[in-house]
């Protein structure tokens, strides 16, 4: 791999807590190449960070992360190279953003039923956006008010299902999600697989109706894989004929496994997802 491509980070437009900007600047420090921008149901952020980008001279991938229902699942679909102008994806996202208002509304509630009032408030003075509120920003209240010791800990005692301040929330469908990509002239990659609670048969057949449905990567090096996950991934991918994507899903220096650029490189039997793009 001669370029250094990470195609999935966030900014304070999602939950990310780094400025476009600002995150564009990072990338450039640590030896980014290419960079997606790849903020949960918005695409706010890519003007900034494209004009940032033009300065730095890294070369920036217009993504998205959307939000999905799978059976019983929520998964992550990533989109890379859209038109963020896009009518059929700005519908789409529009209506996961309200969809997180109403999500936020509930998680404050069963909070308070557990004994930390006003979250709801103290969420919102973490989101860098207010069009977008999400459980990293619960998490960063709960971390500042002493609740628990960082937002890992968060995760584990309230956000996780089946604990104090979770809700389930009716996303995307998986086929919307990708159509939405597509029709925006992007490309559709299932982000960070390994983080599902899906078994290797099940993961199978998640592949292939994604793949089915017009999806056409997986992220097979992503900072929440191990090793072992690199390699059955890639062997995934190319099973199931899909193309191989990388990224750190960067948030911010201190809540990250990996920063920006810090990956290792595709497994040698991957084809990489951006096989096809023009050259840097």
């Amino acid at each position: 791999m001669s370029l250094n491509y990470d195609l999935h980070s966030h900014s304070c437009i999602s939950d990310g807590v780094l400025s476009p900007a600002q995150l564009l600047a990072r990338a450039a420090e640590r030896g980014v190449d290419v960079l997606a921008l790849t903020d949960h149901d918005d695409t706010s952020g890519l003007d900034e960070a494209r004009q940032a980008a033009q300065a730095l001279g890294v070369r920036l991938v217009n993504g998205v992360e959307i939000s999905v229902s799978w059976e019983a699942q929520t998964l992550h679909v990533v989109g890379l190279g859209i038109d963020p102008q896009a009518p059929e994806l700005a519908a789409g996202l529009a209506q996961l953003r309200l969809g997180r208002r109403e999500r936020a509304e509930r998680i404050a509630a069963q909070l308070a039923r557990f004994g930390i009032p006003d979250s709801l408030e103290g969420a919102w003075r973490h989101a860098g956006n207010p069009e977008l509120i999400g459980r990293m920003h619960f998490a960063r209240y709960l971390v500042e008010i002493g609740a628990c010791k960082d937002v890992q800990a968060v995760f584990r005692r309230y956000l996780s299902k089946d604990k104090p301040g979770y809700v389930s929330h009716r996303w995307a469908g998986l086929a919307d999600a990708i159509g939405w990509i597509r029709a925006s002239g992007g490309r559709a990659v299932l982000a960070h697989p390994g983080r599902y609670r899906v078994g290797s048969e099940r993961m199978l057949g998640l592949l292939h109706e994604f793949r089915d449905a017009g999806g056409e990567g997986i992220e097979v090096v992503s900072s929440s894989h191990t090793p072992d996950q690199y390699a059955r991934f890639a062997r995934f991918a190319r099973d199931v004929g899909l193309l191989s994507s990388r990224g750190s899903d960067f948030h911010s220096p201190e809540e990250t496994y990996r920063d920006l650029g810090r990956l290792p490189s595709l497994p040698a039997l991957c084809v990489p997802v951006w096989h096809d793009w023009e050259a840097v």
